[in-house]
């Protein structure tokens, strides 16, 4: 396992898409696959920075892992904010047919895009904080 820990700040995500880079490559992920977990991991960390930072001064970290397995790779992207409040079926996609770009929400679409990119995406919340799961599975 690998593992990370960034300030909760928007500036310091390029480092965890250059580890995911790096590690995905070693386990052989092909270039597409690794831009959508990049994407995907990306989206994670950006809702760890917007919603997970502690009301203390300075925000708080992001602890991020990269564990391999035998069917492809586990990215873990854990915060110690408040409890993030969402229901499975928030996972499921969005109405987007019919709809102009310029009236798509402000975010929200995070978690659709995690669940697009990813074969598995679990997010798991409470009083330590919000753990957001995404695993890809290697291609044979």
């Amino acid at each position: 396992m690998i593992r990370l820990q960034i300030p909760s700040h928007a500036d310091y995500i390029d480092i965890v898409r250059v580890c995911l880079y790096g590690v995905a490559s070693k386990l052989s992920f092909s270039y597409e696959d690794i831009e959508d977990m990049k994407v995907a991991v990306s989206e994670a960390c950006n809702n760890a920075v917007l919603y997970g930072r502690s009301k203390e001064e300075g925000g708080s970290l992001i602890d991020v892992s990269f564990q391999p397995t035998e069917a492809g790779i586990t990215i873990i992207v854990k915060n110690d904010g408040p409890p993030f409040e969402h229901r499975e079926s928030e996972l499921a996609s969005p109405p987007l047919q019919g709809i102009e770009i310029s009236e798509l929400p402000v975010g929200g679409l995070g978690l659709y895009l995690m669940e697009a990119l990813m074969d598995e995406v679990k997010v798991q919340s409470g009083e330590n904080g919000t753990e957001v799961i995404l695993t890809k599975y290697a291609s044979e």
